[in-house]
């Protein structure tokens, strides 16, 4: 069975080593992008410099409202058919799944 170099003995071109160039990168595993050593470091400087706090406070949290009062999640199931129209439809439209659902209750409503 062959034997393979070690991590920090494996030589890639231009000299530096498999090790080195993997330390020049910090993983994130949430969304799975590299996240360089300058980025890093523009985080850095950018919280330094500080946040506007009432900025922060006024974007919120979360999904935006659509009304006062809390929306309620409602499970429907359906055929391959009828998902299939549904996002036609919505596609056609240029409106979310959701957002078609909504159009069409409210004009069975109406």
């Amino acid at each position: 069975m062959e034997r393979r170099p070690a991590l920090g003995k494996t030589i890639l071109s231009g000299g530096r080593s498999l090790a080195a160039t993997l330390e020049h990168f910090r993983f994130s595993l949430y969304d799975k992008h590299v996240v360089t050593e300058e980025q890093v470091q523009q985080w850095a400087d950018e919280a330094r410099a500080g946040y506007d706090v009432e900025e922060l406070k006024r974007r919120g949290r979360g999904r935006p409202g659509r009304g006062a009062e809390p929306m309620q999640v409602v499970a429907v199931r359906l055929t391959t058919e009828e998902l299939d129209s549904l996002d036609a439809t919505a596609a056609k439209n240029d409106m979310s799944r959701s957002e078609a659902i909504r159009a069409a209750l409210a004009h069975l409503g109406a």
